[in-house]
């Protein structure tokens, strides 16, 4: 392609559209690293740095992967109904061509922040008992064999979104129950490992004693930069400065307020005293809940969403303190199952439920509706299916590409036990997030003696 083409394609893109997504990109990508920043303070504050490593492998490794073969997966020209075309490898071709009204590699840089935030998220499945070396294969693996294709079936022009119909704004599925469904399958592997990990004398699947969170701070900063990022998120999915990304910012920011005060209110009427745990799980809540129906419902039903969504998350998690939990080594220590699994699920079909047609009609869509506005029960189903292929799709892929990771000499999956006691700061990485000693810094002196570079 020459010089001149590239530019003419570019003219035709709206510089408008084009610095607005610009924006919302620039201010999406810290959610990828922040997500681990969050797991970080969830952990034990001697597993904080292993809990926010895998997240920066993610954006590492899923950005060669989309580079490579991602993009084409999820929204290559010529695709089938559960994967792209593969006229895009290496992104040949993806230049300035008008994806809408923006230029296409701006568009994939947009949607590789989707990719790479759902799997900084799926990842957590792991915190402080999974080992990090694993992660990088797994997720080359899920990127290309879960995540792309679930994108491609819903937003890619595949069977779910072009042949279905289902009504999935930003991401019920691809984000949040696929996320939250992996996250499961790696916990429950973790628990329940099939091969060396199993089969290995240094490594017991136990379930590990629940702790409080080991630095609110690390929420505080993970509430404040995912909340006011995820507003970009849901705007940005217009790829257009118009009035339906404002509503979409909106209602995004009413649902995660909704959530956080609801959430926060329960905790104190239990307790007494209010927490920063709750008031960051309630804004996760809302804004899992609002993902799908961002820009398709009003404020008032936004709210009330918001109100629903940490209810329901909020039940959901009190199944990791029940004994029944305890018995079958159930870990759900960063809490994905709880928000993003259960508010994923019951997000995708509020969607059918409450979806409406003026609302999109604010962004030139045209969409059925769902159930109570617009009087279309067909919504419903559709919205239910999604939710199954969803679930099934990442949950079984997770699980099956995690064993057979499992299965690779030195790629264990489960750390050993000692480490896991010890705390995997120590024993997986050089650092720790949290103010304790190394273990060759306890005779330290600042006169004496020297820190080998090993």
């Amino acid at each position: 392609m020459s010089a001149s083409s590239v530019l003419q394609a570019w003219e035709a893109c709206d510089k408008i559209d084009t610095l607005f997504v610009l924006v919302c990109t620039v201010f999406c990508w810290p959610i990828v690293p922040t997500v681990g920043i969050a797991y970080g303070g969830y952990s034990w504050r001697r597993n904080s740095m292993a809990a926010v490593m895998p997240s920066l492998l993610t954006i590492s490794t899923c950005s060669i992967q989309w580079f490579i073969i991602g993009y084409t997966l999820a929204y290559g020209e010529g695709g089938g109904w559960f994967f792209g075309g593969f006229a895009n490898l290496f992104h040949r071709g993806v230049l300035s061509e008008p994806v809408g009204t923006i230029p296409a590699i701006l568009f994939s840089e947009f949607q590789l922040v989707f990719e790479a935030t759902v799997c900084a998220i799926s990842v957590g499945g792991i915190c402080e008992r999974g080992r990090l070396l694993p992660i990088i294969p797994f997720i080359v693996l899920w990127s290309t064999l879960i995540y792309c294709p679930l994108a491609h079936m819903v937003w890619g022009g595949g069977v779910l979104g072009e042949e279905l119909g289902v009504l999935d704004f930003a991401g019920g599925t691809p984000v949040h129950i696929c996320s939250g469904a992996t996250a499961t399958a790696l916990s429950i592997y973790l628990s329940y490992p099939l091969f060396r990990s199993r089969k290995s004398e240094i490594r017991t699947p136990t379930h590990i004693r629940l702790h409080r969170p080991g630095n609110s701070f690390f929420q505080l900063i993970a509430l404040i930069i995912i909340w006011g990022s995820w507003l970009a998120f849901d705007a940005g999915t217009t790829l257009t400065l118009s009035f339906q990304s404002v509503m979409a910012l909106c209602v995004t920011n009413l649902c995660a307020a909704s959530g956080a005060l609801t959430w926060a209110c329960m905790t104190y009427v239990e307790t007494g005293r209010w927490s920063m745990d709750s008031t960051f799980m309630g804004a996760i809540a809302g804004l899992v809940m609002i993902t799908p129906a961002a820009g398709f419902i009003d404020m008032p039903t936004a709210f009330c969403f918001g109100i629903f969504g940490a209810l329901l998350c909020r039940q959901a998690l009190r199944i990791k303190f029940t004994k029944f939990a305890q018995r079958w080594r159930w870990v759900d220590n960063a809490d994905t199952f709880a928000t993003h699994c259960i508010g994923g699920i019951a997000a995708t079909i509020c969607t059918g439920l409450f979806a409406q047609k003026e609302v999109a009609a604010y962004g030139g869509l045209d969409i059925p509706g769902g159930v109570f506005f617009d009087g279309n029960v067909r919504q419903l189903w559709v919205q239910i299916v999604e939710v199954v292929i969803g679930f099934t799709w990442s949950f079984v892929g997770s699980y099956i590409i995690i064993a057979l990771i499992d299965c690779v000499p030195g790629f264990e999956v489960l750390a050993i036990d000692k480490h896991i006691s010890e705390g995997l700061d120590f024993n997986e990485t050089e650092e720790t997030l949290s103010g304790l000693e190394y273990p060759d810094e306890v005779d330290y002196s600042p006169t004496k003696g020297t820190i080998a570079l090993e």
